[in-house]
């Protein structure tokens, strides 16, 4: 039987056992609704509460500005369609994404210019993806509302420069949304140190479940609710709260910030290592994404006269599951926005192959894809003609 390897962290990642254990008790024993006013909700409450302050304290924000969300998707949603709902009336009608965002983003952006009529800007990224403070300055305008940059791109791993961009927006005056979700987990975003108004993460990426996540909701920030009904959340996100998901995510939040560096140091070198073997044994390899500004865990490539949708199926027989970009965009044929963007081909963005690396994967394992990936990578140019 083949053994099976898993290398797509960044689309999601297996639930760490602590994890597990601290969510086990909110599915049966204290399985209250955190509304309710008997013990049941009230260990219910506790729980989210003890939850939203770990959280905090691991984010370098205030509790009451930790909003707990469904996931990336619903946070990222929220920020971009609360922000500019609340500014309109204000006469603020534009707003700004870059290029190379999660369809988390491009698409509400998308959907909430044609649908109210606002402007929206798309930022140009460079070769490796990322954003040029300069370019942000001079897309700034006086009715702009929001601006929206991801922390770390999750189909090439390169890391923007958010320091530097959050600082712009605060002079500016405008509000700053960064989607963290492929940062979270690696990065310390030291909140505290960096003026970003809105930031999204997801545990299902951090060794968390499924189906949660937060948006930090800094005080002040003009927001109107995507979610409304009860008042959950401090009336910025009604629903019954997620309380097994929210334990969850604050244990795997705070593990990652624990281990950070030993996850880091184990990543990197698996990750350099991996780099290297692809690019010294497969005859035509890019390495996509900034060489050394990239997240810890990510490999990107592409592979000229290859199709990714014959490559993936041929290495997931080889026992390696990998992918070609945004798990969100599975199945579909056309080339990546993102590298588009970047300056590819359409040809050579149809090549690409996404490798992203976990805590528990190991050399030998690495060994092992470099020793298939060349033939597989000869098959595929074949098999696609």
């Amino acid at each position: 039987m083949t053994r099976r390897v898993y290398f797509d962290h960044s689309a999601t990642t297996p639930v760490d056992a602590r994890v597990l254990a601290a969510m086990t008790p909110y599915h049966r024993e204290r399985f209250g609704n955190p509304a309710s006013l008997h013990v049941y909700g009230q260990e219910a409450d506790a729980a989210v509460e003890e939850a939203r302050q770990q959280v905090a304290r691991v984010l370098g924000c205030q509790p009451q500005e930790v909003v707990f969300t469904g996931g990336g998707t619903e946070s990222n949603n929220a920020a971009i369609k609360g922000v500019l709902l609340a500014l309109m009336r204000r006469e603020k009608r534009h707003f700004i994404v870059s290029a190379v965002e999660h369809p988390s983003v491009l698409a509400p952006a998308r959907q909430w210019a044609r649908l109210l009529g606002l402007d929206l800007t798309v930022l140009p990224v460079d070769g490796y993806g990322r954003v040029d403070p300069d370019d942000l300055r001079r897309a700034l305008r006086k009715d702009t509302a929001l601006v929206s940059i991801m922390w770390a791109n999750n189909e090439v791993g390169t890391l923007q420069p958010v320091r530097d961009l959050a600082e712009i927006c605060q002079e500016a005056g405008v509000i700053f949304h960064v989607d963290a979700v492929q940062a979270a987990p690696h990065l310390p975003l030291e909140l505290d140190r960096i003026p970003i108004p809105l930031v999204s993460i997801s545990a299902h990426k951090m060794y968390g479940p499924k189906g949660v996540g937060v948006l930090v909701v800094r005080g002040g920030t003009p927001f109107e609710p995507l979610l409304a009904g009860g008042g959950q959340e401090y009336g910025l996100r009604s629903g019954t709260l997620n309380v097994p998901g929210i334990v969850g995510l604050a244990t795997a939040l705070t593990l990652a910030q624990e281990e950070r560096e030993a996850r880091w140091d184990h990543l990197v070198r698996l990750r350099n290592r991996l780099i290297e073997g692809v690019l010294d044994r497969v005859p035509g390899a890019r390495l996509t994404g900034h060489p050394v500004d990239r997240l810890p865990h990510h490999a990107s490539f592409v592979f000229p006269g290859v199709d990714a949708q014959v490559l993936l199926p041929m290495l997931d027989l080889m026992g390696f599951a990998c992918s070609s970009g945004s798990a969100c965009k599975v199945g579909v044929p056309e080339p990546s926005e993102v590298l588009l963007a970047m300056g590819y081909s359409p040809e050579e963005a149809r090549g690409a192959l996404r490798v992203t690396l976990g805590k528990e994967n190991t050399l030998g394992e690495v060994e092992a894809f470099l020793d298939v990936l060349p033939d597989v990578v000869a098959r595929a140019r074949g098999a696609s003609g």
